[in-house]
């Protein structure tokens, strides 16, 4: 077995009005269960992160990745699984209809998208040291406010 930490992408979709959009965790996951979090995943074998970034999108929501606008961060956290993992996250555009999202059935049971006056939103159901996705967003709207959008 690999001691080699696990690959993620993370997509921070943006939209015209500066929000970004989250979904929450079904309560049945074993990682974060009914907590908001935002698009992403695990990189399958071979693939890139851009790649694995681009399929994450399609499979969470039924959308396209339009334009990558760039890194929000990269970050490391060992989940309740025991494993750890590196993140990298990042600033994306979509083509598809923002108000109907195709959630993962059994993944993901309701989305919303969260303007920075609304981040402690993500704190809901979470360990109080955990702030992860929490940490994750504020570094977004950072990175958002850095390219003037």
């Amino acid at each position: 077995m690999s001691t080699e930490p696990l690959r993620c992408a993370g997509a921070l979709i943006v939209d015209d009005d500066g929000r970004l959009f989250i979904q929450r965790r079904s309560p049945q996951r074993v990682l974060f269960p009914d907590t908001w979090d935002i698009v992403g995943g695990h990189l399958e074998p071979g693939e890139g992160v851009e790649d694995a970034l681009r399929r994450e999108v399609t499979e969470e929501t039924g959308w396209t990745v339009s334009h990558i606008l760039g890194p929000v961060g990269e970050y490391r956290w060992t989940g309740a699984d025991g494993l750890d993992r590196i993140e990298s996250d990042f600033l994306v555009r979509i083509d598809g209809d923002l108000g109907s999202p195709r959630l993962e059935v059994g993944k993901h049971t309701e989305f919303r998208w969260l303007a920075e006056r609304d981040v402690a939103l993500l704190d809901e159901h979470r360990d109080v040291n955990d702030g992860l996705i929490r940490r994750i967003a504020e570094d977004a709207f950072a990175a958002l406010r850095s390219i003037g959008l």
